[in-house]
């Protein structure tokens, strides 16, 4: 927090720190945690990442990697994120250790939904090449994940093909259906229904 005594009066006796003035920076930070609340209530998913180690090229290089998979790369200090995730109790203190990136995944510009499967295969391809990338855990609507489940939702095939998978199965008999059902994977089946949810509301089958 900020000590006040150790500011520099300004004219209106508002004490100043490099030319900022303690109120402004406390204004700062209040709308840096109501960005960070807004990104977590408007995503599908979260993951959190430490990037110590990784150079600028790198940076934008992993930016555009997931950028093509509806997710946004963005670097917060730990004590803010920490005041936006206890306000809406996601439960992920033990993630805000070291610098902190998180790749948010939610709706884009054009309207066309973020793609948490994409985004954690590009995530986990990333951090082979680069290993100073390291995923901590993350969110699936609002269901914790652990750096385990994240690197089983990265081996998932993509949204179109699973969602093209399911219309084929549901036109099949229900023993067929069932039975593709009761073949997934205990810890990945919540992010299939997340992705049929998704399909269903772009207009899919459902």
């Amino acid at each position: 927090m900020d000590r006040v005594g150790h500011g520099i009066a300004g004219p209106t006796g508002e004490n100043r720190r490099g030319g900022v003035s303690v109120g402004e920076a406390r204004a700062e930070k209040a709308a840096v945690v109501d960005e960070v609340r807004e990104k977590f209530s408007a995503s599908d998913a979260a993951v959190l990442t430490e990037y110590r180690g990784l150079d600028v090229p790198a940076m934008a290089e992993l930016r555009r990697a997931l950028r093509q998979s509806g997710g946004e790369y963005k670097v917060y200090k730990n004590t803010l994120v920490r005041f936006a995730a206890d306000e809406l109790g996601l439960g992920i203190e033990d993630l805000l250790i070291g610098p902190t990136a998180i790749a948010f995944v939610g709706e884009q510009a054009d309207g066309s939904a973020g793609d948490p499967v994409g985004v954690a295969k590009a995530l986990k391809e990333f951090a082979k090449v680069h290993e100073a990338l390291i995923i901590k855990g993350g969110l699936l609507d609002e269901k914790r994940l652990t750096v385990e489940e994240i690197s089983a939702l990265a081996e998932i095939a993509p949204r179109e093909v699973l969602l093209a998978q399911l219309a084929g199965a549901m036109a099949a008999p229900m023993q067929q259906f069932a039975a593709l059902l009761n073949a997934l994977p205990q810890n990945v089946a919540y992010a299939l229904q997340a992705l049929i949810e998704q399909g269903g509301a772009s207009g899919a089958p459902a």
